[in-house]
């Protein structure tokens, strides 16, 4: 299919139309932010590693009947996704609690939650996207009470999925961040996941270590990317096919080039 001009960039990502108006190219950049684009940096090869993991994770979603906007992996940077407007909120998912909610809370690092715990936050980094309440979300017309309930239902089985999923390979979750978007096919409007999960968008730790295998490394300067990324990666088995990753020569990807802000 051929690709487009670019209709959209985003801090890691550009998608571009194709010649059916339904579908788009979703590229993974190699672009590496924190703290609402404050911290930059170009991490050469992040991009591939996370196309191969957002797709394996996505597809198994599929075969579990979570409806999402992945269509196929078309290379190692590229997926073609069906075209969605993208609803302005990031659903976040937490099993344990680190990062913001320790922070606005002051509830210690690493607690393990009785249950998962659904945040909602305004999508907009000039407002440094700011938590938002069901109420925020209805009264302000993103979605109605019934759209989010189907969200919540398909986030509390998307988080038992990945749980399994990570738990299977010696890895928790410690919580991960969504979004979905709307598409618009045949007169029909549905909601979708869309965008990505990957390391950049999940918590990740070894279940012995606790070392973090996910963007933390990036933003507490813990270390490179690559190496836990392409950890991740080989545990849930998808390098099988690039067994060394050879389009982007692994092991020489542990320098990170850092951009002025």
């Amino acid at each position: 299919m051929k690709k487009g001009k670019k209709l959209y960039e985003g801090k890691a990502k550009i998608i571009y139309a194709t010649s059916e108006k339904n579908l788009v190219i979703q590229y993974f950049k190699d672009d590496a932010t924190a703290f609402n684009n404050q911290k930059k940096s170009t991490i050469e090869g992040k991009g591939v590693l996370n196309n191969r993991i957002s797709e394996h994770i996505l597809s198994n979603l599929t075969e579990i009947g979570i409806e999402n906007h992945l269509i196929k992996r078309l290379n190692m940077r590229e997926q073609l996704v069906k075209f969605v407007d993208i609803i302005p909120i990031e659903f976040v998912v937490r099993n344990i609690a680190t990062g913001s909610l320790t922070k606005r809370l002051g509830i210690e690092d690493g607690t393990i939650l009785e249950r998962p715990l659904i945040e909602y936050y305004l999508k907009d980094d000039k407002l440094g996207d700011p938590i938002i309440s069901r109420e925020h979300i209805i009264f302000f017309n993103w979605l109605n009470a019934i759209q989010i309930k189907t969200i919540d239902t398909n986030l509390y089985r998307m988080n038992d999925f990945l749980l399994g999923m990570f738990r299977a390979v010696g890895i928790k979750l410690v919580d991960f961040k969504v979004e979905f978007g709307l598409t618009h096919e045949s007169g029909k409007t549905k909601i979708v996941l869309a965008d990505e999960i990957s390391p950049d968008t999940c918590r990740l730790w070894d279940s012995i270590t606790e070392k973090k295998l996910d963007k933390d490394r990036f933003r507490k300067d813990l270390g490179d990317l690559i190496p836990a990324y392409t950890e991740v990666a080989k545990r849930l088995g998808i390098l099988h096919e690039q067994s060394n990753v050879t389009a982007v020569n692994v092991t020489k990807l542990s320098s990170v080039k850092k951009k002025n802000k």
